[in-house]
């Protein structure tokens, strides 16, 4: 008897969706990374730090140690693998429990295999620093790009390394115009100022993780936003820490929300990326 399965439809292209939803991110973080630097005395208003003058403050000079700091806690890694669930939300398709498997070889492949109903893989994709390729398994289609498609289709530039860097959870989005400081018993937060986006973010003062990004576009005339949260913290070796919940969200002309749920992240490990478009049809 054969069983008729219930797959959302049309799962390849919200995947697509989501991988520029990414890079969004990524490049609404990496466009702030300007290299002017801070150019106001320090004097406090409420519980933030307004700067004005590095160079005779030595409250400047505290901004500079702690971002320093930051800037350079990260995590290092050759091979990265993790089981997450996902929830995905743009409005108009909403997704629940996804679950994915992500593979990466530093600076050489993203791999992600996508489940759908009844532990069915719907998706397989792999992003190498040139290229996309979205195999859909319900419909037996693969899709090839350039990674520039990437670009044209979030209309802002990306990286391939910064993507790796924000799954990861390595900080790819801060900028040295620092134009706001606050230090409180728990959290350091900055306010950086770049070509394109206003970001403020907020640090755990002990050991500097990432708790939230919030990102602005700094023309009026548009409407990108995007807000990053970062929860659940294990420590992976080496006084690193990985956030195993994130939640990510979006604005431009639509609303984009997407949870992400790390399970079983490992590091390091001899990991294969099995990819065929055998009997796939060309789309």
């Amino acid at each position: 008897m054969r069983v008729a399965l219930v797959i959302p439809a049309s799962i390849k292209n919200h995947l697509m969706k989501y991988i520029i939803a990414v890079f969004v991110l990524v490049v609404l973080a990496g466009s702030c990374r300007s290299t002017r630097k801070i150019s106001s005395s320090i004097g406090k208003k409420d519980s933030v730090t307004t700067i004005i003058d590095p160079k005779n403050s030595d409250s400047a000079q505290k901004v500079w140690t702690a971002y320093n700091k930051i800037s350079t806690d990260r995590i290092e890694f050759n091979t990265f693998q993790a089981k997450l669930k996902m929830d995905y939300d743009d409005g108009k398709k909403a997704y629940k429990d996804l679950n994915v498997v992500l593979r990466m070889k530093k600076d050489s492949i993203i791999w992600i295999s996508v489940n759908a109903l009844l532990g069915i893989e719907a998706v397989r994709a792999i992003i190498t620093p040139d290229t996309v390729i979205l195999a859909n398994k319900i419909e037996n289609t693969v899709q090839y790009r350039t990674f520039d498609y990437l670009k044209e289709v979030s209309k802002l530039p990306v990286d391939f390394r910064t993507l790796q860097d924000l799954i990861i959870g390595n900080k790819v989005f801060l900028d040295s115009n620092i134009v706001a400081y606050g230090e409180g018993d728990k959290l350091i937060s900055m306010t950086m100022l770049g070509e394109f986006f206003k970001n403020f973010s907020q640090f755990n003062s002990g050991d500097l993780s990432i708790v939230r990004s919030k990102l602005d576009d700094v023309d009026v005339t548009r409407s990108r936003s995007a807000d990053l949260s970062y929860q659940d913290y294990s420590d992976v070796g080496g006084g690193k820490h990985f956030a195993n919940r994130r939640r990510i969200s979006v604005s431009d002309k639509n609303k984009l929300d997407i949870d992400l749920d790390f399970k079983q992240v490992q590091f390091d490990l001899p990991l294969s990326y099995p990819f065929s478009v055998k009997n796939l049809k060309l789309k």
